[in-house]
């Protein structure tokens, strides 16, 4: 009889100290809990992602006069100026190029028998370049401003910029001959544009 007496009263002292666990836990929170808080929760501490803590070097801080500088560099003025002055510069030289394997460069159309100096050729090459660099200089300024206008209208910087862009480059310059030809011109230049974004992108 001793021994049943003995395990019921481990029994009940067992299931009190059970009982005893259990509120202490209920009362106290949980270390995950407690974790979890200040990792994702309302006690999450802001840190401030420095350089210097991620493993990088530290950058100073930026003055007024380099954030003005960037500003003008972002502005769709200077990005139509760079375009324009890279559009006369190519265009000039695409010009010379032509003019240098063209057979009838300096020729007289009221004596075409007669030969050419080097200066009538100098002077007919840098007469196409000059061409050439014009018309180049005013395409590119003209893309660059309605891409970057456009870009800045959509808050978006995708493909879809410089096929709008080339449409309205190429209509524009089109529809001095009429409008079947700004229509083939949108078309064109629009194809034109997405076709160097699909291969530079």
């Amino acid at each position: 009889m001793a021994a049943p007496a003995k395990s019921t009263d481990a029994s009940v002292s067992v299931t009190s100290g059970q009982s005893a666990t259990v509120l202490v836990a209920e009362n106290v929170p949980l270390q995950y809990s407690l974790i979890l808080d200040h990792l994702i929760g309302d006690k999450r501490p802001i840190k401030d992602l420095n350089p210097t803590v991620m493993g990088a070097l530290p950058s100073p801080q930026k003055t007024e006069e380099q954030k003005m500088i960037e500003r003008g560099m972002e502005s769709c003025a200077f990005k139509s100026l760079i375009a324009c002055v890279g559009g006369f510069v190519l265009g000039g030289a695409f010009g010379v190029f032509t003019a240098g394997i063209d057979s009838n460069v300096g020729l007289d159309p009221k004596d075409p028998l007669r030969t050419p100096t080097a200066r009538e050729v100098l002077r007919d090459m840098g007469q196409r370049g000059m061409s050439y660099a014009k018309n180049f200089a005013i395409v590119g300024a003209m893309f660059s401003c309605t891409e970057c206008l456009i870009e800045s209208h959509r808050g978006k910087s995708d493909w879809k910029n410089a096929v709008y862009s080339g449409c309205i480059t190429g209509g524009a310059i089109g529809f001095r001959a009429g409008l079947k030809a700004g229509v083939l011109g949108c078309g064109g230049f629009a194809a034109f544009s997405a076709a160097i974004e699909y291969y530079l992108r």
